[in-house]
């Protein structure tokens, strides 16, 4: 079996997030430039430029990470991975965690990132922690977060990620009465204090994903929804983070992904990919954005891990699946249909 890539991108802006919310209310967000458009629309025209081969021995795809590629390919930052054999490339798909305020602002993004065939999954609305709001209000926000993004895209949303990852079984537990089929907030690294615990020591795992809930009863039913998705098991997909001696590393993308060298991060995702054969990878459209505007105001340690190494993400990142350019790039939504052998 190949190796499962999921590269996921939260659809926020540069003013938005946690670390700089007290710096930058709520209240002024409409008076800030808004720079997601321009940033998304360079990772999709990256990502539909990037080609992947996965490696085959026998006619069947090879999921061993030390064997030598059967295909050479050269790989260029514009024009991604080039084959030089005549294989047939497989495009990159992603996963998209749109926050609501910018969907209401960019429908036309959103309809764009559909278009190239792309997931788009809910964010929440305004980006507040699950856990700063009443259980009332969090309906409300998934809710319509998953509204909005259906009505623009013309299709059912599956999955929600938490702003900040935080997230714990309460919450979780809300995400699936509001309609969701999958949750993707848990990250595991313990020493971030806004990142939430779950309880998954029972839960039954294939590949990443854990099972949550064997036949979903939703309190909300969206109006894409169909007959078929209404009563489908409930998965949590986390983060993937790096367990070793019994100590978690975080090696699942953002900052530490600009943070940790290179080498040692793609040799900490192959250690992943040996032990779950799957990776779950994130990170924002503001982090290949070094020219952003800078908010003075907030402590130096925010502002180190906000902007540290900016300018090199977009390399990092063409790196990054170039070396893992044999594996599967699917959505999370793919991802649960191979899993369960089923269709959502």
């Amino acid at each position: 079996m190949n190796h499962s890539f999921l590269l996921t991108i939260d659809v926020e802006d540069w003013f938005q997030v946690e670390n700089f919310k007290r710096y930058i209310p709520f209240a002024f967000w409409s008076s800030y430039e808004l720079r997601v458009e321009k940033n998304t629309h360079r990772l999709l025209d990256f990502l539909d430029s990037v080609s992947c081969q996965p490696s085959v021995v026998g006619g069947q795809p090879s999921g061993n990470l030390n064997q030598t590629e059967s295909h050479s390919s050269q790989f260029n930052i514009d024009h991604g991975p080039q084959s030089t054999d005549g294989a047939q490339d497989e495009k990159v798909r992603g996963t998209f965690f749109v926050l609501g305020w910018i969907a209401e602002r960019l429908p036309h993004l959103i309809q764009e990132i559909h278009s190239r065939g792309h997931e788009v999954a809910s964010h929440g609305y305004y980006h507040n922690l699950c856990n700063d709001q009443s259980h009332e209000d969090l309906k409300a926000d998934l809710c319509d977060s998953k509204s909005l993004l259906e009505d623009i895209i013309g299709n059912q949303v599956y999955g929600y990620r938490a702003p900040s990852f935080a997230v714990n079984n309460d919450i979780l537990k809300i995400v699936e009465d509001c309609g969701y089929l999958y949750d993707s907030s848990y990250n595991s690294f313990s020493m971030h204090g806004r990142y939430g615990h779950l309880d998954l020591l029972q839960n039954k795992s294939r590949g990443i994903a854990l099972k949550i809930s064997k036949t979903r009863n939703p309190d909300f039913i969206g109006k894409h929804e169909t007959r078929n998705t209404k009563h489908k098991p409930f998965y949590e997909l986390p983060v993937s983070n790096l367990k070793f001696a019994h100590q978690v590393f975080p090696w699942g993308g953002g900052g530490y992904f600009r943070l940790i060298p290179f080498p040692l991060f793609k040799i900490g995702v192959k250690f992943i990919l040996g032990k779950k054969n799957a990776y779950l990878f994130y990170f924002h459209p503001w982090e290949i954005d070094p020219e952003q505007p800078k908010v003075n105001d907030a402590p130096v340690f925010y502002k180190f891990l906000h902007y540290i190494n900016l300018r090199k993400t977009h390399i990092r990142l063409s790196k990054l699946i170039e070396n893992f350019a044999h594996c599967n790039f699917i959505t999370c939504r793919q991802y649960l249909d191979e899993v369960r052998n089923c269709t959502l």
